[in-house]
């Protein structure tokens, strides 16, 4: 193909520059377009003349995508529907976003750029173009703020009341996820010792283990507010019990990872429990534990918030969150969440920042590389 485009790259390329083209005509016949806009159509036309002339370089690509939407945001229409060409816009940016991300995914694979340093430009763009779409949908179509605000709002609702985020954040991740998912997580991994070290513990807490990873938190975090009361300590409570579970049965199933031919060679070395379980089994069994980490570093923090739709202080995103659907201050809600879904994100990427240093021996850390 002359383009040098896959087939999939290439009814991109064409949809991309097509719509763009549509949305320039648009902008022509209307009698009040924007300029800005209007150029950015037209660069998004030119794109088509890689079918004609000569390949472009897919970096141009990524800035079409960036400009039409730029454009595009700045020029929405306030407490009105947006114009049809606009629509032809949106479209045109989401088809140009995809088409650079498949081509840099692409170059990557080939070497062509730097892994480490184009690696998290494709899932930046993913999100950007996400967000860009949420807020041309949600502004363009005239979407009622209370039923899904858009996404500049939330922004500047993060911004007005940041004091409160800040103390609702205290309040739910650090008094309570953070000591509920250490306690839960160290006492899953010390009671599966015991587990691996007794048969008769195996046998017997495994089963119940499973049962009570099964148990809805709707039905534990009331019982956990009338046991420990409406602070963070019933929450951490409930983080403890989620989080307890799944480091069990995780750490279990890796502490039987090690092979017999393993175990066979740290028995000819006269090696006594205690030693084969920390030289061989313990980092052995790195993936799994670690695996549980991630779980429930989600976990912790979805148990911490609706323990507080039971009873809490008047401060916590789930308190907040609550309320603020009482309120039709969807805003604030929505708000909460980003500020929720940024920390679980971090407490995640955390996670597996130390899981890539811990068990960079791992095929599943390295990826397949020698």
């Amino acid at each position: 193909m002359k383009s040098g485009l896959t087939l999939l790259q290439a009814v991109l390329a064409v949809v991309a520059g097509g719509t763009a083209l549509f949305g320039l005509i648009g902008a022509a016949i209307s009698a009040d377009a924007e300029l800005l806009l209007t150029l950015a159509f037209g660069f998004g036309a030119l794109t088509l003349s890689r079918f004609v002339w000569r390949p472009i370089s897919f970096w141009l690509d990524g800035v079409a995508a960036g400009l039409i939407a730029l454009t595009l945001v700045l020029a929405l229409p306030r407490g009105a529907v947006m114009p049809g060409h606009y629509w032809f816009g949106m479209v045109s940016a989401w088809a140009f976003a995809w088409l650079f991300v498949d081509q840099l995914s692409a170059a990557i694979r080939k070497g062509t750029v730097p892994r480490q340093a184009m690696g998290l430009l494709i899932p930046a763009v993913f999100g950007v173009a996400l967000l860009v779409m949420w807020e041309i949908v949600t502004r363009g179509a005239n979407v009622p703020p209370v039923l899904l605000p858009a996404p500049s709002a939330i922004g500047a609702q993060l911004a007005n009341s940041a004091p409160i985020l800040w103390a609702d954040f205290v309040q739910t991740f650090i008094k309570s996820v953070i000591p509920g998912y250490i306690i839960g997580c160290l006492a899953g991994l010390v009671v599966a010792i015991a587990v691996d070290r007794s048969p008769f513990l195996k046998a017997g807490l495994l089963p119940i283990g499973n049962f009570m990873s099964a148990l809805p938190i709707i039905g534990i975090a009331p019982i956990m507010v009338m046991w420990f009361g409406f602070d963070w300590q019933s929450k951490a409570a409930v983080v403890v019990a989620m989080t307890f579970f799944p480091m069990l049965v995780n750490t279990v199933a890796g502490l039987n990872a090690a092979s017999s031919i393993e175990r066979d060679l740290m028995r000819t070395y006269a090696a006594n429990y205690w030693q084969t379980l920390l030289k061989l089994r313990l980092p052995a069994a790195g993936p799994f534990i670690f695996n549980a980490l991630k779980i429930n570093s989600t976990l912790a923090l979805i148990g911490a918030i609706v323990a507080e739709f039971f009873g809490t202080p008047v401060v916590g995103m789930g308190f907040r969150i609550s309320t603020g659907v009482g309120r039709l201050a969807i805003d604030l809600v929505w708000a909460e969440i980003a500020v929720a879904a940024v920390a679980g994100s971090a407490f995640y990427g955390v996670i597996a920042l130390i899981e890539r240093g811990v068990t960079f021996w791992h095929p599943s850390v390295r990826g397949g590389r020698t």
